[in-house]
């Protein structure tokens, strides 16, 4: 019987063309994030990823909107596929990454052992980690009810960041707020023009932990001709329309509410919306739905679905009461790079003596000194040096405290100790002429000897 220590290792590689037969399997039992707007989805879209596998793999090597529209890797164990990850960037700068996808296959190997599902997860979850270098923050969103998953995200560092809930209108409701009239006088076209302005609105709407992880930029909310022209493919592949518009303030110059809605021109699917309102103007709320309520009566009826956030309670309330289900409650949770990751095992406190831990919490004993501390006399003396090199001779004066300055005791030295009457009277001019800053610093000023005081006594 082989041993488990020469079972071959988990290897993480990217996602190749042999791997989609094997991936068909897993994709049932893949943990989704709701709100995703990768454009091919492992999910979702394995028939289309087959065939369009090589111009997929073509357009990765070079900069362009669609390099990372399908980033995946997998990780396998003696041929054998054990799971499966897809992330994608979530701005345009590339500093916040998003996980679309994750699979993971619970099989038996050689050894009839189980292989953890979480192990295979955090090793394709630490995988993107190390390899996408751009990424500063990871976002995911997962279902409340997956424990599972979320065991494994909170496992890797992911911490929650908001609760989502997703609502749905049915189309009779829809059709009640279609006959209401709109109160919207500066509702206006999105263009280019007006990233600035959605950029501000966005920042606005957000708390400041939710707007550092996301990390946008005006680029967001600009659209290249590139990307306009992969978005009015993919809407003639899918059968929708999308129509946008923004209110503007004009007393503040600023937009104060934003409405994106996707239409389903077939009436296959429900249509979706993303609302951004200013948090000083909720009262938008009933306006901007009744206006994409009369636009969506040109199309076949169907539900629509919107999104709010907890740190939205007026949206949420306002939902409530209009008659809006909730289909879906969603976790978002976020991850910086530089969060430290415990890879190792835990340290094990068996061989840890706890009494030689706390001996210097211990008290001292009574008359014991303790070192750092001072010791004053109590006479409130101030305490004296001990140093040996510290010990200087007082300093004496005789009567009335006389000082001479060191240059007289240099004239004094040079005529064997003595010195004339006009020639004191000179240096004490020559000190009295002195600035007084030089005659209250000048050094050793107040180390005179005996002898010299007795000798500035004599010439007086």
């Amino acid at each position: 019987m082989t041993s488990s220590s020469s079972k071959p290792p988990l290897s993480i590689r990217p996602l190749q063309y042999r791997d989609l037969v094997a991936l068909e399997s897993l994709a049932p039992s893949m943990f989704g994030t709701k709100g995703s707007s990768c454009l091919v989805d492992m999910g979702k879209h394995l028939p289309l990823i087959r065939r369009w596998y090589g111009l997929l793999r073509f357009i990765s090597f070079f900069p362009n909107p669609l390099q990372h529209a399908f980033r995946a890797y997998i990780a396998e164990q003696d041929r054998q596929l054990q799971g499966a990850i897809q992330v994608s960037p979530f701005n345009r700068t590339r500093s916040t990454w998003r996980v679309e996808r994750i699979g993971l296959s619970s099989c038996i190997n050689r050894d009839e052992k189980l292989v953890l599902s979480t192990d295979v997860g955090s090793q394709l979850l630490r995988h993107c980690l190390q390899i996408i270098w751009e990424a500063r923050t990871w976002l995911l969103e997962v279902e409340i009810n997956e424990t599972e998953a979320l065991g494994l995200y909170r496992q890797n560092g992911f911490q929650p960041l908001a609760q989502m809930t997703y609502w749905e209108l049915p189309s009779n409701l829809l059709q009640e707020l279609a006959t209401t009239e709109p109160d919207l006088p500066n509702l206006l076209p999105v263009s280019n023009a007006d990233a600035q302005l959605l950029y501000q609105l966005d920042t606005a709407s957000m708390p400041p932990l939710v707007r550092q992880v996301f990390d946008r930029h005006i680029q967001d909310f600009k659209t290249s001709l590139a990307s306009a022209l992969i978005d009015g493919f993919r809407q003639w592949v899918n059968c929708t329309e999308v129509v946008s518009g923004y209110v503007f303030e004009s007393q503040r110059k600023a937009a104060i509410g934003h409405f994106q809605l996707t239409l389903s021109r077939d009436g296959s699917k429900a249509h979706t919306a993303n609302l951004t309102v200013h948090p000083a103007y909720t009262w938008l709320y009933p306006e901007l739905l009744a206006q994409m309520a009369r636009i969506a009566a040109d199309v076949p009826p169907q539900a629509l679905q919107l999104t709010s956030a907890d740190y939205q309670p007026e949206r949420e309330e306002y939902l409530g009461k209009l008659g809006a289900e909730r289909i879906e409650h969603t976790l978002m949770m976020s991850r910086s790079v530089w969060h430290k990751l415990r890879e190792g095992k835990p340290m094990s406190l068996d061989g840890l003596q706890l009494p030689d831990v706390l001996k210097g919490l211990q008290p001292a004993p009574p008359g014991k000194p303790v070192p750092g501390r001072m010791s004053w006399s109590h006479s409130g003396a101030v305490p004296t040096s001990t140093h040996p090199k510290s010990k200087q001779r007082p300093t004496k004066f005789n009567k009335g405290n006389s000082a001479r300055s060191p240059l007289s005791r240099e004239r004094t030295a040079g005529n064997n100790g003595t010195k004339s009457h006009s020639d004191h009277h000179h240096s004490a001019d020559s000190a009295r002429q002195q600035p007084p800053h030089i005659q209250q610093f000048r050094p050793d000023s107040h180390k005179r000897s005996d002898g010299d005081a007795g000798n500035l006594l004599d010439a007086t």
